[in-house]
């Protein structure tokens, strides 16, 4: 802008007139864009003054025709008779801001003469008419900022908080085969947080620059963050999560607590995917002027919610430990590591960040002690009656359930388990009681061991432990029977029932990989194979034709005798096995298959070679009770499950 000259005595040449007015009507004084220049023009002159000391030169009178249109309008905004909050810039507030700036502007120029007694007059009227100005624009400032009415979303639209139930009991039904832990669940996106009209946007802007070159930066960003402090409280409150006590979180119920953590979960991903994005999109613009100031803001606001959020998971984490607990914490890890992208940046203190690593590293620690607490259960589980007809025991069902919702967090557990788990030096090699030295030699080692595993990490090694416990328990258990072939049934059951979900799960057979796969099929196989032998080879001595010829001629008698006890330990085996249970119906129409491919075969020759050396009629009737095709439809019977029998048996 071209400096005026001072005239030979030493005033400021005026060339702008100012518009009549009347005394007693001050609102109606008017200020022309000519004389908005004789203000920058003079303002200007004086700050290019290096000589402090010296005089001042004459104050023309259009500094304080501009005071007192700024305290006019003042007057009129306070009045209502001029609404700014209407969220438009309107022509009326860009001019009031304009001459508020070249207030500014002018005290500080003045301020430089404070020694001059002429300038003292000038200074004290701009300095009063600024210090009014600033404070009205702050509370204008105040107003529209928390005019949540246009602002913050519709708390119906708001995603809805899910109350998931924890990890199934043990104790279930033995029947159920179902996990009643569902994982958090991302719902549709919320409305726009912090969507103020651009309009609005432009005036805060205008309004924030203002204060801040005007030297009220402290009040500007002191109202700027108690109002977005104060936005983002509602917005948490609306999504139901307020401070809780951390003694009532320590000791508060599983039930309550589920909730809780549900809640915070989705503020959290609220807090990353919508809170702190819009409070970065609002900030940038009402202080673009000013980057490093809302930098500054931005991080003071995100240390305060942050903060908040971490008390909570601090103590989650001091809350006592069990099983169910489990998938919970490790939806919190994932969040809490969601969470790191929206906060990282200039404005997120390395302090700050480190204190939420630590919360992930304590919440990561808590969730590998609750997994290693698996061990301890299956262990524990020293259950002294056997389950009914040899099924799957719910142990088995818990634990592989438990096993498989765990193994969706495979890639987070491998993180937890780097930094929380030395497995290496726990491991015990595991022992089977029912395969000789032979059959091991035979049919490949034992399918819990490290080379088995898809990839040998600390989570894969826990894994494999906790296999390895729920072999040796299950093999325990099998000794609560006193028939050897109920034995074999219940190991073949509980065997294929682990090796099915092993197979059925993309994560849990990525963890145990392929080749143990095809070792626990060789275990299974072989409990089935000792099940047939114990089970059918007396039969089939039964139907030995050795014996039966004496000379060329049948011994009638000895031949009676065989029929009578075929019959007999047919009709006990399947009075018996008809009761036992066998759910998986592959492994049910295996056993039946190769029962009958055995038995069947052998009855038909017996009965066609010796048949005829019976007496006809009434006593061929009386020792042959049953057709082949009898046979095979009795077999079809065996496996059934009548548990009810079942449970008034000895076994």
């Amino acid at each position: 802008m071209e400096k005026i000259p001072l005239d030979k005595s030493n005033s400021f040449t005026k060339n702008a007139q100012i518009m009549p007015t009347s005394p007693t009507t001050p609102h109606s004084v008017s200020f022309s864009d000519d004389q908005f220049t004789d203000v920058d023009q003079f303002t200007n002159a004086i700050s290019t003054i290096n000589d402090k000391s010296s005089s001042l030169p004459e104050v023309p009178d259009c500094i304080e025709t501009l005071s007192k249109i700024v305290e006019s309008r003042i007057a009129k905004y306070s009045s209502g008779e001029i609404n700014m909050k209407v969220g438009k810039m309107t022509e009326e507030d860009s001019f009031f801001i304009e001459a508020v700036r070249r207030i500014s502007k002018l005290t500080s120029a003045l301020s430089e003469f404070s020694s001059d007694s002429n300038a003292n007059p000038s200074l004290n009227q701009t300095s009063v008419v600024l210090q009014r100005a600033m404070a009205f624009l702050e509370e204008e400032f105040r107003a529209l900022l928390e005019d949540t009415s246009r602002n913050e979303p519709d708390h119906e639209n708001l995603p809805n908080i899910r109350k998931f139930s924890s990890f199934s009991s043990k104790n279930q039904q033995e029947h159920s085969d179902r996990c009643a832990f569902q994982r958090e669940q991302d719902s549709g996106e919320s409305d726009e947080y912090a969507a103020y009209p651009p309009e609005l946007v432009v005036k805060l802007n205008k309004i924030s620059t203002t204060m801040i070159s005007g030297g009220y930066e402290t009040e500007c960003c002191q109202v700027y963050f108690i109002a977005r402090r104060n936005a983002i409280k509602n917005q948490m409150n609306k999504l139901e999560f307020e401070k809780i006590n951390m003694d009532e979180v320590v000791k508060m119920p599983w039930e309550s607590l589920e909730t809780e953590i549900s809640r915070w979960i989705k503020v959290v991903k609220n807090c990353s995917d919508v809170i702190f994005p819009g409070e970065k999109k609002l900030g940038e613009s009402v202080f673009s002027d000013y980057p490093l100031i809302f930098r500054n803001l931005s991080g003071n606001l995100v240390r305060v919610v942050v903060i908040l959020l971490l008390d909570f998971v601090e103590a989650t984490a001091m809350a006592k430990r069990s099983a169910e607990k489990l998938f919970k914490y490790l939806d919190m890890y994932e969040t809490l590591q969601n969470l790191i992208p929206a906060i990282r940046g200039e404005s997120c203190s390395d302090e700050l960040m480190e204190e939420v690593v630590v919360s992930i590293d304590r919440i990561g620690e808590s969730a590998a002690s609750i997994f290693c607490e698996l061990e301890n259960s299956i262990k524990g589980d020293a259950a002294r009656t056997s389950v009914p007809g040899g099924a799957v025991h719910p142990l088995t069902r818990y634990v592989m359930n438990y096993l498989k919702y765990a193994c969706e967090y495979k890639d987070t557990l491998e993180k937890i388990f780097e930094k929380h788990a030395e497995l290496e030096n726990k491991y015990i090699k595991p022992q089977s009681n029912h395969l000789s030295s032979h059959d091991i030699e035979k049919e490949g080692e034992s399918p819990h061991d490290y080379d088995t595993a898809s990839s040998t990490t600390p989570f894969s090694i826990q894994v494999v432990m906790v296999m390895d416990l729920l072999d040796a328990n299950l093999e325990q258990k099998s000794k609560l029977y006193r028939d050897p072939s109920l034995c074999y049934v219940f190991l073949m059951n509980n065997g294929r029932y682990i090796l099915q979900k092993v197979k059925g799960s993309t994560e849990i057979r990525q963890v145990m990989g392929d080749t143990w796969c095809r070792r626990k099929s060789t275990i299974v196989r072989q409990y089935h194979k000792n099940y047939q032998r114990e089970t059918w080879n007396r039969v089939l001595q039964c139907l030995n034709h050795e014996g039966l010829s004496v000379n060329g001629k049948v011994n009638k008698p000895l031949l009676k005798e065989r029929f009578k006890i075929f019959t007999t330990t047919f009709d006990e085996i399947h009075r018996t096995q008809s009761m036992w249970v066998v759910s998986d119906e592959q492994l049910q129409s295996e056993l039946r298959i190769s029962i009958s491919s055995v038995v069947i075969p052998a009855y038909r020759s017996f009965v066609g070679r010796f048949k005829q050396h019976l007496d006809s009629g009434k006593q061929a009737d009386k020792y042959i009770k049953y057709q082949p095709e009898d046979i095979e439809t009795l077999i079809e019977g065996l496996f059934e499950g009548n548990t009810a029998s079942m449970a008034r048996r000895k076994t």
